[in-house]
């Protein structure tokens, strides 16, 4: 693997007129469009991309075959697909919400992605990691055309034994999409490196107090893993206040690029 500058769409949320699948209505006329997204990248000097599932303005076969050819025009590979409305260890809708995850699945594979990152879980019961995993293990095997992976997101995942729980005993069926904003606190560090021999993409996100990037945590984030030995692609992930998205990328970017170098 190569440490590739990868963009989370998420980072053009703005850009893209906050577009989101269940209110397609609500976007000015001058937003750019998904499908023209990897050109744009391109011109950005962005060769990889992760999609969220919600800024897919249409999931029939024709627009999932345009959209990939966009990619494949613009020559922008398509790391991960981002399924971010599941609740995979809720006692009453798990199972329901892993057959939403699994169609969603299905469009990942459709527009040849490379992952599709599932969340673990928000809903924290005694037996919420051992349903996790089960349920982890059925979309993998359900799937084996597409690499499954998770990520240290909300409460089922928030420490890093937590993501041990749920991953050790998947025996790398299923991988992780580390991130490097979601967790805070004194021990962020430590926990992250605990947990990056099981990442294979990460979400290389800032935090931004106003026009200001909180550059000592993102710089020492991003060497945390590296040390422990990460060598995957680092997905920019900005959501600072300043509208001009692509600058806070540009940002971001030389940070991550000095940190590599």
């Amino acid at each position: 693997m190569t440490h590739d500058i990868a963009v989370h769409d998420w980072s053009l949320d703005r850009t893209l007129g906050r577009f989101r699948s269940d209110s397609p209505d609500a976007v000015a006329a001058d937003s750019l469009a998904l499908v023209n997204l990897p050109a744009a990248l391109r011109a950005h000097d962005i060769s990889v991309v992760q999609f969220c599932h919600f800024h897919l303005p249409r999931r029939d076969p024709g627009y999932l075959h345009d959209l990939r050819d966009a990619l494949s025009e613009s020559a922008v590979r398509l790391d991960t697909f981002l399924v971010d409305a599941d609740n995979l260890t809720h006692p009453g809708t798990g199972a329901a919400d892993e057959l939403w995850v699994a169609a969603q699945v299905r469009d990942a594979v459709a527009l040849g992605a490379e992952r599709v990152r599932v969340i673990a879980g928000k809903t924290r019961t005694p037996d919420a990691h051992a349903s996790s995993t089960a349920a982890l293990a059925r979309l993998a095997a359900q799937n084996p055309e597409i690499r499954v992976v998770t990520e240290n997101w909300f409460d089922v995942t928030s420490t890093a034994d937590d993501v041990i729980r749920i991953l050790e005993p998947l025996d790398d069926a299923v991988g992780l999409l580390i991130d490097l904003g979601n967790w805070t606190g004194a021990d962020k560090y430590a926990e992250l490196a605990r947990i990056t021999r099981f990442a294979e993409t990460c979400h290389a996100k800032a935090h931004w107090h106003g026009a200001v990037m909180d550059e000592t945590d993102y710089r020492r984030s991003i060497s945390t893993v590296l040390e422990a030995g990460y060598d995957g692609p680092f997905a920019l992930v900005y959501d600072g206040e300043n509208d001009d998205e692509w600058a806070g990328l540009a940002a971001q970017r030389s940070v991550v690029e000095s940190e590599l170098a």
